[in-house]
């Protein structure tokens, strides 16, 4: 599996949570933590500002993340 694949479905995740509480941070599994594909996806989405990481393996969407990932979903929708 790519990383954009796990990239995407892990935004999927922290938009949910994010839309529950976005003071809410998630635990990454052991299994995505041994993903060296998991790993820059998570990477990337924090070097863009769009995750932050309390330690690593813990994580939450930032408001700037949320309103990307709401934009784009926007587009695609009206494509």
């Amino acid at each position: 599996m790519s990383w954009q694949n796990i990239e995407d479905g892990l935004l999927v995740t922290l938009v949910v949570c994010y839309e529950e509480d976005p003071h809410q941070f998630v635990t990454l599994s052991r299994q995505t933590l041994n993903s060296s594909s998991a790993r820059v996806a998570v990477a990337e989405l924090r070097n863009e500002g769009f995750v932050e990481e309390q330690v690593r393996g813990v994580i939450r969407l930032t408001a700037r993340g949320y309103k990307k990932y709401i934009t784009t979903l926007s587009y695609a929708c009206a494509g």
